[in-house]
């Protein structure tokens, strides 16, 4: 943040800042906390069929069965984030938030769901697993900001577990659209070929192509974002202490 400027500008920069920290109505908070409260319960849930399903069967293989009903219904709940948005009570990037939840979900119905071969792969446990220990923190982070009450221990958690999460999540996505591409083809899965009435064309195989390489600029955008992100929170903290 930063410094106030002196005099008139210092007065009026703080009537403005207060005003941007004006979170949204009681009505709405007590909406979000519970909204937060409820996908953080639901992805411990998830967590812990995952190790309820390793420790019952000793091996990590196929734990997608296991926690596979939770898993759709607590990420498509996530779509209400983007509807948060739109309306303003929280103040985030419509188009950010609608990028990274639309693509989780695409990749739950779209693609593990619609390509049932690819469930048993590991590379589904991969994304998983980082999906859920980063929503739990995350949905953590936001029911305690809300709250006014912010353990330092999840803000660190959520300014520092995404160093290993996010790459991992990636290379799990990746890896699995990869792992459908083949049964895709063979299938002609949600691919549209003429001749048709509406003349139009699909092709469902070029199309998670294309997602694969849509990450390439857009995964590093997202990291670095979050590593000036830590820096000014996380960094910011540190300095306080300092002169403490």
């Amino acid at each position: 943040m930063s410094a106030a400027a002196q005099g008139t500008s210092k007065a009026t920069h703080g009537d403005v800042a207060s005003k941007k920290k004006k979170g949204p109505g009681a009505l709405a908070t007590a909406y979000l906390v519970i909204y937060n409260v409820v996908m953080t319960a639901g992805w411990l849930v998830i967590a812990v069929g995952l190790v309820r399903a390793y420790l019952a069967r000793g091996s990590y293989h196929g734990l997608y069965y296991s926690i596979e009903k939770p898993l759709k219904f607590f990420q498509t709940g996530a779509l209400l984030e983007i509807l948060h948005c739109a309306v303003g009570i929280v103040p985030s990037s419509v188009v950010l938030t609608g990028f990274q939840v639309l693509s989780r979900v695409f990749l739950t119905w779209a693609v593990t769901h619609s390509v049932r071969e690819v469930q048993s792969e590991d590379s589904v446990l991969l994304f998983v697993t980082a999906w859920t220990v980063t929503e739990i923190i995350r949905y953590s982070f936001y029911t305690f900001s809300l709250l006014n009450h912010l353990p330092y221990l999840i803000k660190w958690a959520r300014y520092t577990f995404f160093i290993l999460l996010y790459p991992m999540g990636v290379t799990g996505e990746l890896l699995t659209i990869y792992a459908a591409l083949p049964y895709v083809q063979k299938t002609g899965l949600y691919s549209v070929t003429l001749p048709n009435k509406y003349n139009f064309s699909f092709d469902y195989y070029t199309f998670l192509i294309l997602v694969m390489i849509s990450y390439i600029p857009l995964f590093p955008q997202l990291y670095f974002h979050m590593l000036r992100q830590r820096k000014k929170v996380l960094g910011r903290t540190e300095d306080y202490s300092k002169v403490e």
